[in-house]
């Protein structure tokens, strides 16, 4: 059991190094220098010039869904490449999971197709 816990002492060493050095540059930052915000510095930024609107308005939902379509497809490429890197070894049990894989996935695509998910007005 020694020999195992000896095994993760450089890891705990590591992250004790990162916690006390963040932890020290987030002190001096506060030591060192100037606490004066001015209502500059506190203001709201929003690209360059003053915010017209309140920002509890509703925000269109099109930004969320492309971002969430993005993160769909772009996992679908992320499971494919050790997919193809391994398929030699997965044999064909490997091969018709994957193509089940991508069939929901296309059965998805088709449905936001035609529901005009990636249609932009």
């Amino acid at each position: 059991m020694h020999d195992f816990l000896a095994e993760y002492l450089p890891i705990l060493i590591f992250l004790g190094i990162a916690v006390g050095l963040a932890s020290a540059i987030v002190i001096a930052s506060f030591i060192i220098a100037r606490q004066r915000p001015d209502p500059e510095k506190l203001s709201p930024y929003e690209c360059g010039f003053e915010p017209f609107d309140d920002s509890r308005k509703q925000f269109d939902v099109r930004f969320y869904l492309v971002a969430i379509l993005f993160i769909i497809f772009d996992l679908e490429v992320a499971f494919l490449f050790p997919w193809a890197v391994s398929l030699g070894e997965i044999g064909v049990f490997g091969f018709w999971s994957m193509m089940l894989f991508l069939g929901i996935l296309t059965v998805g695509f088709i449905y936001e197709w035609k529901k005009g998910a990636l249609e932009w007005e």
